[in-house]
């Protein structure tokens, strides 16, 4: 007969360290944040998606593009709401150079799909952890004057009001220097409904540049304030357009207007 196990094997089991990430991870993801940092976009994959690919936006979404000319040249990082996997794509159509954005690592682990998404301007970034790596490829890009979409909040959120942002912006800001510009985004949330892609009306906004001086290792508290700072540009976006607010409502287009003409 096996022999019971002994409290103190209860107690090893309970207080084991938690598994290692899975091996080899790091060595995956790195080739796609090479890719990015020393050759960037596929300029013939890039170019070719894009020209079959923003026509088809616009005209089936009927997309509505408010404030494309607060995007200032060179370096600069596009900070948005996240409600869908477009939307990246929907802010690459208010640019007519590459945009630059983070996607979860899960989508590069189908090579093929991970060398499309690489090649058109994605790199690869862990959910729910710091990931260094994904830091320094943004910062090399900014670095030689490119435009970098970053979602504060995380991860996708595709009802509801707007939830609150991580600090990474914030941090992303002042490492680099480049301005930030405020861009909200609704409508691609009611767009998929399983494998289907409807015909559903998007509209986007870019708000007026925002700046902050450059700060080489900036505290997690200066990133946070930072942050703090940005957000609320994001959520005036958000409100001009009508998305939902905490408390349920919508605010008054002649509030919004107001606030708007203030920023």
């Amino acid at each position: 007969m096996a022999a019971s196990p002994s409290p103190r094997d209860d107690q090893a089991r309970v207080s084991a360290p938690p598994a290692p990430p899975r091996a080899g991870e790091d060595e995956r993801l790195s080739p796609h944040h090479l890719q990015t940092r020393e050759h960037g976009v596929n300029r013939f994959v890039y170019w070719t998606v894009r020209a079959f690919l923003q026509p088809l936006l616009h005209i089936y979404f009927r997309i509505r593009r408010t404030g494309r000319d607060h995007i200032p040249k060179g370096a600069v990082i596009l900070a948005a709401n996240h409600r869908s996997f477009l939307d990246p794509f929907v802010i690459g159509t208010c640019l007519f150079r590459p945009v630059y954005f983070v996607a979860k690592k899960e989508l590069f682990d189908k090579r093929w799909q991970g060398w499309l998404l690489n090649r058109l301007g994605a790199f690869p970034i862990k959910r729910g952890q710091s990931d260094e790596e994904s830091m320094q490829t943004a910062l090399a890009l900014l670095a030689r004057g490119e435009a970098v979409v970053i979602f504060p909040e995380g991860t996708r959120h595709r009802e509801g009001p707007l939830r609150g942002p991580r600090r990474g912006v914030g941090r992303l800001a002042l490492e680099s220097g480049a301005p930030v510009v405020p861009v909200a985004l609704t409508g691609t949330e009611r767009a998929r409904r399983g494998w289907r892609i409807r015909p559903v009306k998007v509209a986007i906004r870019c708000g007026r540049p925002l700046r902050y001086p450059k700060v080489e290792n900036p505290s997690p508290e200066l990133a946070g304030e930072v942050t703090a700072r940005i957000w609320p540009c994001i959520e005036l976006q958000w409100a001009w357009l009508g998305g939902p607010l905490p408390d349920g409502g919508r605010r008054p287009r002649e509030d919004r207007d107001r606030e708007l003409s203030a920023v």
